[in-house]
């Protein structure tokens, strides 16, 4: 391939990843796969083989946080890592992990604050939320395991102070096969309480 067909390729990349993270930081759009077919449509780049991953748009909002909303960024992140930290206290039954932007520290204003339960009974779970008056709603939502695609229940916590969180529920097994990511393959961080209190620490 000729270098500057590579090199331009890698500018239009690079492009839309400023543009994805730039719906998603000031537009709320909240899906990686969408803000950056929305950016590739609006910069006339259909070929798909010119789509950044979404690390690259991870590493972009980053940037564009740094840029246009250090300070309002960085109140929002300890807010929502102050609340995960309260939601994995009241959870500690389960295992919490926390994981999503909130652990990466590109949350945006409307982003979820997501969990990751370990238990072998999920209705326990639901049990536990119901005996605490805790509203929640039921759902699901896929990861990969391996080669395969695995749905898991979702508990989304729809009023009081836990408002906001999403739980997803994993047997105890799964810690020890990491699940990735159903769109890009890509493993899922998460941390536990005391790391995520030590992100907090550090933010002091």
């Amino acid at each position: 391939m000729p270098r500057n067909h590579h090199s331009t390729r890698k500018q239009m990349r690079e492009r839309i990843a400023q543009l994805a993270a730039r719906l998603m930081a000031a537009d709320g759009v909240q899906d990686f796969a969408l803000a950056k077919r929305k950016a590739a449509r609006q910069l006339g780049a259909d070929d798909t083989q010119n789509l950044p991953n979404n690390t690259e748009i991870e590493q972009a909002l980053r940037n564009y946080h740094d840029l246009y909303q250090r300070d309002e960024q960085r109140a929002r992140v300890r807010e929502m890592r102050s609340q995960a930290l309260a939601a994995m206290r009241e959870l500690a039954l389960f295992d919490p992990h926390l994981t999503g932007p909130v652990l990466a520290g590109t949350a945006m204003r409307y982003s979820d604050i997501s969990l990751m339960l370990f238990t072998d009974s999920p209705k326990e779970v639901e049990l536990y939320l119901l005996n605490r008056n805790i509203p929640f709603k039921s759902g699901e939502k896929r990861y990969r395991f391996g080669d395969s695609l695995r749905s898991v229940p979702v508990l989304v916590f729809t009023g009081g102070e836990h408002e906001g969180v999403d739980a997803a529920i994993f047997s105890t097994a799964d810690l020890r096969h990491a699940p990735r990511h159903a769109g890009d393959g890509r493993p899922v961080d998460k941390a536990r309480r005391p790391e995520v209190e030590a992100l907090l620490e550090a933010d002091r």
